[in-house]
């Protein structure tokens, strides 16, 4: 019992945290479509959303939407309600052409980031992508809960372990020690800071070391053409990486992505990999959204809106320093201190106009609170003196009282 989860503990631990956010109004915020970049509840209050993982605000982006639209006309219908592995809209392999040729490498549509990990991790466990070997399956400490879920299946198969978050000597021990490996993490960490790149590819080179990685915070907003933080530090993906992206956030759609390097993998995928051969398949307007969108990555577009983006957060990284601070990436945890008191200050500073996510314990450790924040291309520099002013004021106020 417990071997590598314990819910239990951590709904006792959190839910009154978030039930304490439920009652000062910072969850189930519902909002109508607005003329402006900001969002507006039922009772008219306007503010800016601090928290969005469309980091360059692709979300809205008329050829995304536009995209979506003519996908729905074309297809006339939402979905085929099968498994795509037997009948899917001629849609879906353009789509995934696109997204090929805008990655380099094998791409494969996933209805979300979760299904690729639940379709990849067990596949990875069961040893038929490390030469009939089943590795030792190594997950960051901090990796994505998507990931963190998936132990317990793994461990049905393989051994499963926990390293410190980025510890690259306990990896290349576990290097050391086992005929195969098979190393889980993130690109971009969605509390912040990111995976040494180049250390882990030195362990690969050595060792032959798989590396499945999410990189869905980092995909669009950084590397060539928003390759995103791996794959333009990667030439061939070969047969030892595998990488999974959201789509959800600054890709400016729905869905998730699985990207790799042989049509070995894509059969094992195709024929052995649960969730994907059930009857979910990303929908129609999906599809065309994220067609649209590869499209409009091999544009000088992106590249325009990434600067924006570090412009912006080198501005706010100027008003409110953080451990992070010009990292190049758009997440930022302002460190608060008690559970209690992170949700006072969100309160405050939403009233002001500002919605920012409390995060504490399970996502941060006890004592830790604070506000997270994701900068975006979208946002204007006055909002983010005015947001930052607000922040100061009401930590301020809350220390004050405490």
């Amino acid at each position: 019992m417990g071997k590598y989860h314990n819910i239990s503990k951590m709904i006792t631990a959190s839910e009154s945290s978030w039930r304490e956010g439920a009652e000062r109004g910072l969850m189930h915020i519902r909002t109508g479509k607005t003329d402006t970049s900001k969002l507006q509840t039922a009772d008219g209050h306007q503010f800016v959303n601090m928290v969005s993982c469309s980091y360059l605000g692709l979300n809205r982006h008329p050829k995304i939407l536009e995209g979506a639209k003519q996908a729905i006309e074309r297809e006339g219908v939402l979905n085929h309600a099968v498994s795509r592995v037997r009948i899917a809209p001629a849609l879906l392999g353009e789509a995934e052409e696109a997204l090929a040729t805008l990655f380099e490498s094998k791409a494969y549509l996933t209805p979300s980031c979760f299904y690729a990990s639940a379709t990849a991790l067990p596949l990875l466990s069961s040893g038929h992508l490390t030469g009939g070997v089943k590795p030792v399956m190594v997950f960051d400490k901090n990796c994505h809960f998507s990931m963190n879920i998936m132990k317990a299946v793994c461990g049905d198969e393989t051994e499963v372990v926990t390293i410190p978050h980025n510890d690259m000597n306990a990896l290349e021990d576990a290097c050391k020690a086992h005929p195969a490996v098979v190393y889980v993490c993130d690109g971009a960490y969605s509390t912040g800071g990111a995976a040494p790149v180049r250390d882990l590819l030195q362990l690969q080179d050595r060792y032959g070391l798989f590396l499945y990685v999410d990189d869905s915070h980092s995909v669009s907003v950084c590397g060539r053409r928003g390759q995103g933080m791996f794959r333009p530090q990667i030439g061939d993906l070969g047969e030892r990486t595998m990488i999974a992206a959201s789509l959800a956030k600054s890709f400016g759609t729905v869905g998730g992505v699985l990207l790799f390097g042989t049509q070995r993998q894509r059969e094992l995928i195709d024929y052995s990999a649960g969730p994907l051969g059930w009857s979910q398949q990303v929908n129609v307007p999906a599809m065309g959204a994220a067609k649209a969108t590869a499209e409009l990555h091999m544009t000088e577009e992106v590249a325009a809106l990434q600067e924006k983006m570090r412009s912006n957060m080198a501005y706010l990284d100027s008003l409110i320093p953080t451990p992070y601070a010009n990292d190049g990436l758009p997440i930022r945890v302002i460190e608060i201190g008690e559970s209690e008191h992170a949700l006072e200050v969100s309160q405050r500073v939403y009233r002001r106009g500002f919605y920012t996510s409390a995060v504490f314990f399970p996502i941060v450790a006890r004592g830790r609170a604070g506000l997270r924040i994701m900068g975006r291309a979208d946002m204007e520099k006055a909002d983010l003196l005015a947001f930052c002013e607000a922040v100061k004021e009401s930590v301020a106020e809350v220390k004050a009282a405490a």
